[in-house]
């Protein structure tokens, strides 16, 4: 009986050359097949003696199938647990336009500025919405992620170490920075043989040692802290003065820039960015005009080219470690492009106010949800703070009892340690979910509340931050972020930048892009899944066995192909 198989097989349909172009490149080259143009360039002491141990390939259709069915194994609570991933709502515009757009997503990166002109005025976008939210003059385009621009930052002020600080090598980090951002900052200060010292702020002492510090704002507990006379203080002694900081509450808050910050980093993984089980998403790094020279990544630039018109460029670009590597700033390469413009169309869609809008109606979900557990004898931590409420109880039990309650709901909240339960709201959280995070609280205390009372108290809830903090420079004030409010606008201005550019769509790209321009478009389609796109990196590792499974098969597959005993996938 004859075997059904499929015929339509994967590598056939994705990699370009078909048989009769391969027989054409192998007579050009002077060889009779591939096998032999293999005997002839790899020798044979080096070649693989037994077949690999893998799994045979699949067609398009049984691989999506798979995917399917390891998706639905990850499971997408509702969640509030903050620490630098939010939920967002992508802009259906933005995801049909450009991050499934080929267009957009297979050249990736603007090596060429000649063939880039779109992609080089949707980063300068992302670059003045950095500036203007942080107020610094200067904004990169950009970098892997919140922890990374904090290491790059702390980097850059070590090399700029001048003067009395010259020989500094102590850098003091906040308790109260997000702990995935101190760990990276212990792994990559210790090879440079700088000093990591972790204590509060308050308690800090700046001796000849110190050349650098970082603090976060609002906190990695929420909580809004001065550091005017911190950074007065610091000035003085010339320490460099670094902020972590949420870029979508400085729509709201006194922005770094005002207060004496050199440099403010972040993730714009809010601006309609997916959390994707942590990233990808695009960094931010923000600095004053002196560190121009210094500052990692690449910074795009307006120039005229040589028909006098307009045209953009990249003014300062990070080149790869092979490159002058005693003179590199940086080693980043893969600076998530794709994702700053994701980020820089958000805030063009929404323009100045939309995101006001947005960052208020957090802060009031969380000053609702503040005053409706009040009712039911619950206080809350931070005096200050823009979406995190922190609340403390009096054992372990009794959060676990929490945390039982609001996972058989679905529902994650924050959970560190030291008894304290964390609440952090997204885009994306309604006055429903305040009334159901109520009424589970009210269960598990024995209290009761209802939904009209949670209404009233709406009434009530203001938006109020002290004069200290309450941000009144304007910003996003330039045309782009006050001109495209529908989407047929959106798509019209995103197709008029696509058209700039020479991406796959049109021919061979002849530089950089190596990653994106391989994936074929039935491996890219399972990241728009919300299986997969909406999970949060600190969700319990039960809720993700989808994400287990694919790592777990991954490195399997690249031990079998290098024949290492382990393989990390961190990098």
């Amino acid at each position: 009986m004859k075997r059904l198989e499929f015929t339509d097989h994967f590598v056939d349909r994705h990699i370009g050359p078909s048989n009769e172009d391969q027989t054409i490149m192998l007579k050009a080259i002077g060889v009779a097949s591939i096998d032999e143009l293999i005997d002839r360039t790899i020798p044979e002491s080096i070649r693989l003696k037994d077949k690999l141990n893998l799994d045979k390939a699949e067609t398009e259709h049984e691989y999506l199938k798979k995917v399917w069915n390891i998706a639905e194994q990850n499971k997408v609570f509702k969640n509030f647990i903050g620490m630098g991933y939010y939920p967002t709502i992508t802009p259906s515009v933005i995801q049909r336009n450009i991050l499934e757009n080929p267009g957009w997503y297979t050249q990736y990166t603007p090596y060429q500025a000649e063939i880039s002109q779109g992609r080089l005025r949707a980063l300068l976008n992302f670059q003045t919405m950095v500036s203007d939210l942080t107020g610094l003059p200067l904004a990169n385009a950009s970098l892997l992620d919140e922890a990374t621009a904090a290491a790059e930052a702390m980097i850059m002020a070590f090399n700029t170490r001048k003067g009395v600080r010259k020989e500094s090598v102590k850098f003091l980090v906040d308790t109260d920075v997000f702990p995935q951002t101190i760990d990276l900052l212990k792994t990559r200060s210790a090879p440079l043989g700088i000093e990591l010292e972790v204590s509060d702020f308050e308690n800090w002492f700046f001796g000849k040692d110190v050349f650098g510090l970082l603090v976060q704002y609002p906190t990695g507990s929420g909580k809004i802290r001065s550091y005017k006379s911190l950074f007065e203080r610091a000035a003085k002694e010339n320490i460099c003065k670094i902020v972590a900081t949420d870029l979508l509450s400085l729509a709201l808050l006194t922005p770094p820039g005002e207060f004496g910050a050199d440099v403010a980093v972040g993730s714009t993984q809010r601006f309609g960015v997916p959390i994707g089980y942590g990233g990808p998403h695009a960094g931010f790094f923000a600095t004053k005009e002196e560190y121009k020279r210094n500052i990692p990544g690449r910074i795009i630039g307006v120039s005229i080219d040589t028909h006098e018109r307009t045209a953009l460029r990249m003014a300062l670009q990070t080149r790869e470690q092979h490159i002058k590597r005693e003179r590199a700033t940086s080693n980043i390469c893969t600076a998530q492009v794709l994702l700053a413009i994701m980020a820089g169309m958000y805030t063009v869609y929404h323009g100045s106010k939309g995101i006001k809008k947005i960052a208020e109606r957090i802060h009031l979900l969380a000053k609702l949800t503040e005053r409706t557990l009040a009712e039911i004898g619950i206080s809350q931590n931070n005096n200050r703070y823009f979406d995190t409420l922190e609340y403390s109880f009096d054992s372990d039990e009794t959060v676990q009892k929490i945390r039982a309650a609001m996972e058989g709901k679905s529902i994650n909240l924050g959970y560190l340690g030291d008894n304290k339960v964390y609440i952090a709201f997204g885009e994306s959280h309604t006055f429903e979910d305040v009334v159901e995070l109520a009424e589970i609280f009210a269960d598990v205390f024995d209290k009761s509340i209802d939904e009209n009372t949670i209404k009233d108290l709406l009434q009530k809830t203001a938006l109020e931050f002290d004069s200290e903090f309450e941000r009144t420079s304007e910003y996003l004030t330039h045309d782009v972020f006050n001109h495209y409010r529908s989407e047929t606008e959106l798509m019209r201005y995103i197709k008029s930048l696509e058209r700039k550019d020479l991406s796959l769509t049109h021919s061979m790209i002849p530089l950089g892009s190596c990653t994106m321009k391989l994936n074929a478009a039935a491996e890219l389609m399972p990241i728009t899944w919300p299986e997969f796109n909406s999970l949060h990196p600190f969700a319990p590792r039960e809720q993700a066995k989808g994400y287990t499974q694919l790592f777990e098969e991954l490195e399997k597959q690249l031990c079998e192909i290098t024949g290492f005993a382990g393989v990390s996938l961190q990098p």
